[in-house]
């Protein structure tokens, strides 16, 4: 780990106790007696003569001062950490922990391979990954970094492009399809037993095929709606239903014939996940090598 080469001041404090959720969290991250936290936080509210959280016996809420205040500051500190740490680095190899917050299929198809490797070769660097569906704030959350599939990013935001291009596969059982025959066309599918992804929100999107500029959006019959891809796929192995998924998911099934792929001209290919990370001047040397090493193993 890299040593602190600023003074915490009651900016860092206060980002703290939004990010830990409450004064004495904040304080054990900081081995500062809470009284002393909560002296330096009423202080903070005094000198700018505004109130930064709402306060209860059992929690504390970020006012909308507090809010704003806490997405201005937050990345303005963060550059200056980085750009102290630029400036003293030298020739240092990269170190400190690295936050990363991925959607499930980049982590388990792109990132998950590459892991061990970028370890091996940044003995410095320790990685903490959060994989989840759900889209987030990376800088509110406080990750350094996101790795996901074509979403609308805000402007201050960069991306990297990894991975090759990949694409979703139907999928069913030979055994499935000896019952409800073969689909000849897209609209059959509306009839056939299907496995569903749902998303944290509870959306359930319906399937999505595509072919030279037309557009078809079906909804199955679903017998099996679940967040796990693993479940999915175990399930369409036993027959339950038709799964659409990443072909990598199931790739190896394909392979043996125990899935049959299906309507593959409808299904073209997309392109692979990308990077992403609050625009910096000064990009952290753990996040410089993480990228780097990804778009040299995993190139676009």
């Amino acid at each position: 780990m890299r040593t602190k080469l600023r003074t915490e001041t009651d900016l860092d404090l206060f980002i703290a106790i939004a990010k830990e959720g409450g004064l004495r969290r904040a304080a054990a991250k900081y081995n500062v007696p809470v009284s002393r936290m909560s002296d330096r936080l009423r202080a903070l509210e005094e000198q700018m003569q505004v109130r930064l959280f709402h306060r209860t016996t059992r929690s504390m809420a970020l006012t909308e001062v507090g809010l704003a205040l806490l997405t201005h500051v937050e990345p303005a500190l963060a550059a200056l950490d980085n750009a102290l740490e630029v400036a003293t680095a030298g020739d240092s190899e990269p170190s400190g922990i690295l936050k990363i917050n991925a959607a499930p299929p980049a982590a388990e198809l792109i990132l998950a391979p590459h892991l061990p490797g970028f370890l091996a070769q940044y003995p410095g660097i320790d990685i903490q990954l959060t994989v989840e569906d759900a889209l987030i704030d990376i800088v509110r959350e406080g990750f350094d970094l996101g790795i996901r599939y074509a979403e609308n990013l805000s402007a201050d935001m960069i991306s990297v492009p990894i991975g090759s291009k990949q694409r979703y596969v139907l999928v069913a059982a030979p055994a499935l399809l000896d019952k409800t025959g073969t689909p000849s066309s897209i609209t059959d599918l509306s009839r056939v037993p299907a496995v569903r992804h749902r998303f944290p929100s509870g959306t359930l999107l319906p399937w999505e095929f595509s072919r030279k500029g037309k557009l078809i959006r079906v909804e199955p019959n679903n017998r099996l709606i679940t967040d796990n891809p693993r479940v999915a796929v175990s399930a369409a192995l036993r027959g339950t239903g038709f799964l659409l998924i990443f072909e990598d998911y199931v790739s190896r099934w394909i392979r043996d014939g125990r899935l049959v792929a299906l309507m593959r001209d409808w299904l073209p290919e997309f392109n692979g996940p990308v990077i992403y990370y609050y625009s910096r001047k000064h990009v952290p040397l753990p996040m410089r090598a993480f990228i780097d090493y990804m778009k040299s193993v995993a190139p676009a």
